[in-house]
């Protein structure tokens, strides 16, 4: 059981969950742009674009943040 707490907190890979209405986003570096229509966030790997509309932070932790709104596209640039 003390491994897999100690592999939840050293966990730095960047995850994007879609749920109905929200996105939840872990492990990002910062937020790029902030509009109600389109929100940016740079990873290790590259970029993230969410469009859509009336899009908010819900709830926003150090590197969680939960996004809220109607989502119509979702852009992943990642240079490996």
């Amino acid at each position: 059981m003390f491994n897999r707490i100690k592999e939840y907190i050293n966990d730095d890979e960047f995850r994007l969950t879609v749920l109905e209405n929200r996105i939840y986003i872990i492990n990002y570096l910062k937020i790029i742009s902030l509009d109600d229509d389109r929100i940016s966030f740079l990873t290790k790997k590259g970029r993230v674009i969410i469009k859509g509309s009336k899009l908010s932070l819900n709830k926003m932790l150090d590197d969680e943040v939960l996004i809220g709104g109607v989502v119509s596209n979702i852009e992943v640039d990642f240079n490996e």
